[in-house]
């Protein structure tokens, strides 16, 4: 049983060797968890610390918010595996670990020598998870990619965002870094407690195949297998019911979604019953589909005279699922996340008192979530190193493992 206070991941030993959002961001959700986790460095420091935002747009490497976001709640050192005693260093660390992170590209752990079969040799009980754009097998596990190569490889683009017969669009940044990163946990989670099983091994996660599945499978897959046709994208809304579409109202957008009976009449309560609603070709969602010129100007024409508030939160008692499209500051400042504690403040010492982000997901009995900031580089070097046995002598020189703060 988990001691009270305690997390619910408590006792498990996390490596983060990973840099940007996908390594650090799995190892975060441990660490968030209870886990204890060491963040590794090389002696410049995670990418993420040069990437921002910075306050002012100043860069400085201890006041990237990126870097803050996804580096909570664990400790810092920093080792350049690239050396002698830096290889040393890590070695003792992974002995010490039940958990290694790392997204590097398979090419540059085999130039390190650290590859999954070296280091299961140095802890048979390794759980290694690996997250790249690709994977660590097939053709293009060795290319170059990031968030958006892995994206786009899914097919997720074709289906989503853009215009029909226009170009299609970016997704929302690190989409793919973010999806792999949970995949990870959960499935490195469930490898860890089946090391009495299958003991120690790899979890390969490619981000490209994490967004296959959850975000074009499915349907889309099932189409293609039977009948050799698939979805695309449809811009703004949904072409076979409506209406489902985001609408401009008084101060905003909102997204409406009225397609069944309850959900239609709900709306037009709302809006008053007006006469153009009575229409018999109003009465079916796949008809309003068709008619949907003529239905959302009346809709808009309504919407127009209405706050996004005051229309969720009428459509809902009304029992039709409208929601306000809120702008980010909005959701800073949302009572309903404020109400579950999902932000939390945090101080650290180099950005002052911030608020972040609580646990994305809720256990009652140890609810989680960051409660340390993400540290310097090279915080905790005296503190970890000293804890190993027989520790490898450092150098002076910065390239050395345990150079930094």
């Amino acid at each position: 049983m988990t001691p009270p206070g305690a997390g619910a991941l408590a006792g498990i030993k996390v490596l983060d060797f990973g840099q940007m959002v996908s390594g650090p961001f799995c190892a975060k959700l441990f660490g968030d968890f209870g886990a204890d986790v060491i963040k590794v460095e090389p002696p410049a420091g995670d990418a993420a610390r040069r990437a921002g935002p910075f306050p002012g747009d100043i860069a400085h490497p201890e006041k990237s918010g990126l870097f803050f976001v996804n580096n909570t709640n664990k400790r810092g050192v920093t080792c350049d595996v690239t050396t002698a005693d830096g290889r040393a260093r890590f070695l003792q660390l992974l002995r010490w670990a039940d958990v290694l992170i790392e997204n590097n590209l398979p090419q540059q752990m085999r130039v390190w020598n650290l590859e999954y079969e070296q280091l299961r040799a140095v802890n048979p009980d390794l759980v290694m998870i690996s997250i790249t754009p690709f994977g660590q097998t097939g053709p293009y596990s060795g290319w170059n990619g990031y968030d958006l190569n892995a994206f786009h490889l899914s097919g997720a683009s074709s289906r989503y965002c853009g215009r029909p017969g226009e170009m299609p669009l970016e997704h929302g940044t690190f989409s793919a870094d973010y999806f792999g990163a949970a995949a990870g946990a959960a499935w490195g989670l469930a490898a860890v407690y089946g090391r009495a099983i299958a003991g120690g091994q790899q979890v390969d996660v490619s981000c490209a195949e994490a967004i296959a599945a959850a975000f074009v499978g499915g349907q889309n897959i099932g189409l293609v297998a039977q009948e050799g046709r698939f979805d695309k994208r449809t811009g703004v809304g949904m072409p076979l019911g409506a209406p489902a579409t985001i609408v401009a109202c008084k101060d905003g957008h909102v997204w409406m979604l009225a397609l069944e009976r309850g959900q239609w009449e709900g709306l037009c309560r709302v809006m008053g019953d007006p006469e153009w609603a009575r229409l018999e070709m109003f009465n079916d969602m796949y008809v309003r589909a068709q008619n949907a010129d003529i239905m959302y100007s009346f809709i808009e024409e309504w919407t127009a005279q209405h706050t996004k508030m005051e229309i969720m939160e009428k459509c809902q008692a009304a029992g039709c699922p409208i929601t306000a499209v809120f702008t980010i500051a909005e959701v800073a400042a949302q009572p309903h996340l404020a109400a579950r504690d999902y932000f939390v403040d945090i101080e650290h010492p180099d950005l002052g008192r911030l608020r972040n982000l609580g646990a994305p997901f809720r256990l009652p009995a140890s609810p989680g979530g960051p409660a340390r900031p993400a540290p310097r580089l090279g915080e905790h070097n005296a503190e970890v190193f000293a804890a190993l046995p027989t520790p490898v002598p450092t150098r002076p020189a910065a390239s050395q493992c345990g150079a930094g703060h």
